[in-house]
């Protein structure tokens, strides 16, 4: 478009535009130009070239040439602008302390550049080793002999295979079998097994206290015990082959718990009503986490006994159990 043309038209608006304020209010726009923008048709790039019109007191008109900037709305920081509580520095570290009061997890421990501490790889290394040991290890034959257990075998023949065949650790060893069959009394009230299971610690540390405990509140609600059996390298559902063959109303067997890093000796209790080979797990119950820094052990013991005795009395036990209570 020719520029004088520009010019022209220009001018015109402009004195439109100050006479119509003029009139409607005098006081606003007294010595005021309203500057007026003109586009043209063409492209600069990605934006259109903006032609800026100023009016003078003269009337004359200054073109000025201006490109308009991309215009990116600002990222907003959600997260930021969350409200997270401040602690100051003096007390952080009293607040850090409470929080590893509060669990036995490795947390806020520190670290040196991106590597644990020292003391901190240490304990995790003691920790797992010691992991290892409980499953690997073997419960001392003199407390067996003290507690008067019958001591037989799954058909697991080493750790290994223990490990790799879970259903063999559900499986008295034919020689087992004859000497539950031989030796064990049938049809009793409860019948108590023990195994190593995965941590042989777990019953070494705790399978006396548990036991006695247990022993004494049966006696007290005259409830009547079997044979007790101890089963090397059994598996939790070892109890349903024990309840075919003796044909007990409950079996309990306590077994050792697979270790972590923050206990390598915590003991399993699992109670089932007449267990059978096929038994589900729902028909199972269980009260786990018995070591020193969970449910005390001689606590567990007195524990299992009323739990026992509630099954006896709904002849029912796991899910069956809570359906005939509710």
């Amino acid at each position: 478009m020719n520029e004088q043309l520009i010019e022209k038209i220009t001018k015109m608006v402009v004195e439109k535009l100050q006479t119509s304020n003029l009139k409607t209010d005098d006081r606003d726009n007294d010595n005021k130009q309203m500057p007026v923008m003109l586009f043209q048709e063409t492209l600069v790039g990605n934006h259109f070239t903006e032609e800026i019109v100023r009016a003078t007191p003269d009337g004359n008109v200054k073109f000025f040439d201006t490109a308009l900037e991309d215009k990116k709305p600002k990222s907003v920081n959600l997260q930021a602008s969350k409200s997270k509580p401040v602690i100051e520095e003096s007390n952080k570290e009293a607040y850090l302390a409470d929080l590893r009061k509060k669990t036995p997890a490795r947390i806020v421990v520190g670290r040196a550049g991106t590597r644990p501490k020292t003391a901190t790889w240490l304990q995790f290394r003691f920790d797992h080793a010691a992991a290892v040991d409980a499953v690997y290890g073997e419960v001392p034959q003199e407390i067996l002999e003290r507690l008067g257990f019958l001591q037989l075998h799954s058909k697991v023949l080493d750790k290994e295979e223990y490990i790799r065949r879970p259903d063999l650790g559900r499986r008295l060893s034919d020689d087992s079998k004859k000497m539950v069959t031989e030796k064990c009394q049938r049809a009793p009230r409860v019948q108590i097994v023990a195994s190593n299971g995965l941590s042989a610690k777990a019953l070494e540390v705790n399978l006396e206290d548990v036991y006695l405990s247990l022993e004494q509140s049966l006696n007290n609600l005259n409830i009547e015990m079997g044979t007790t059996i101890y089963v090397d390298k059994g598996r939790v559902a070892l109890m349903d082959e024990i309840g075919e063959i003796l044909q007990p109303d409950v079996v309990i067997i306590l077994i050792g718990e697979r270790p972590g890093l923050v206990s390598a000796e915590s003991l399993s209790a699992y109670i089932c009503y007449k267990p059978r080979i096929g038994t589900i797990e729902a028909e199972r119950m269980v009260v786990s986490n018995i070591h020193k820094g969970g449910i005390p052990p001689v606590e567990a013991g007195a524990y299992l006994g009323t739990v026992i005795q509630k099954i006896l009395k709904y002849e029912a036990s796991g899910v069956s159990l809570v359906k005939k209570e509710g």
